[in-house]
């Protein structure tokens, strides 16, 4: 029995999945597992990238290893797993890559559209059934947390295939959450709201963004560290009971007024 209940957010002697590793919030939820006590394996297209964050976690005394993965093409998941079973099945998955096309409904094409539902939605379904087959065949259980969005719970304007992905990626949480749970697998998704992450932070930082923030209740946009907590919760035996959940991490932009 745990001496306190903060053991419960330890992943002491687990085995961790990131996708989309290779910057932004999959290399900050990379750093976090690891800083939590996982071992943590890093996959990405960009070997390279993935590189230096397996630098940056093996110095802090760490352990961590880089995996090549295409998560639009069947042929390189089941590859990537492969490579993984020298340590094990993972305990936890954060399904973390995606991509977006910014421009009007009228001007997005079959192209656009493809590359964003390969990516965020197929590739989060092939990714956390290739998890979920390993997991049963290891019969070890553990915790998939899918990265969701706000924007599929809400909309906004010029992003409409990301908006559709995102949706998708909340009912694939759901259904795999129903049909995982005799095999002691949680299925969970992180919605995050407007995060600053250095991809976007001069959007965030000019007079379009300023009004955009003006209209989150809570009057500012995410920091990836307010993501730390909810992301333990899920992953860590703290969320032993939750499975099919959607964690909305937004200083209360859904629940704003229309």
């Amino acid at each position: 029995m745990s001496s306190s209940p903060f053991d419960r957010f330890r992943l002491d002697g687990r085995i961790a999945l990131v996708t989309g590793a290779s910057s932004g919030l999959g290399t900050h939820f990379a750093l976090l597992l690891a800083s939590a006590g996982a071992r943590v394996a890093v996959a990405a297209r960009r070997m390279d990238k993935l590189q230096s964050v397996v630098d940056t976690i093996t110095q802090a005394g760490g352990e961590a290893r880089a995996l090549s993965l295409d998560v639009t093409d069947g042929a390189s998941v089941r590859g990537c797993f492969d490579e993984l079973a020298s340590w094990g099945a993972p305990d936890v998955l954060v399904n973390n890559a995606g991509v977006t096309v910014t421009r009007p409904v009228l001007e997005q094409t079959e192209a656009d559209f493809d590359s964003v539902i390969n990516t965020n939605l197929k590739g989060c379904w092939m990714v956390a059934t290739e998890a979920a087959r390993r997991m049963v065949a290891a019969e070890c259980g553990g915790s998939i947390i899918n990265i969701a969005s706000i924007l599929g719970e809400r909309v906004a304007g010029g992003i409409a295939p990301y908006a559709i992905s995102k949706a998708g990626v909340i009912q694939t949480t759901k259904a795999m959450a129903l049909e995982l749970a005799r095999y002691r697998i949680r299925v969970n998704a992180l919605l995050p709201g407007y995060v600053v992450t250095d991809l976007n932070r001069e959007f965030l930082s000019s007079e379009a963004g300023q009004k955009l923030r003006a209209r989150i209740p809570s009057r500012r946009f995410g920091e990836m560290t307010d993501l730390d907590g909810p992301l333990l919760l899920i992953a860590s035996d703290a969320g032993a009971a939750m499975s099919g959940t959607t964690v909305a991490v937004d200083g209360a932009h859904l629940v704003s007024s229309l």
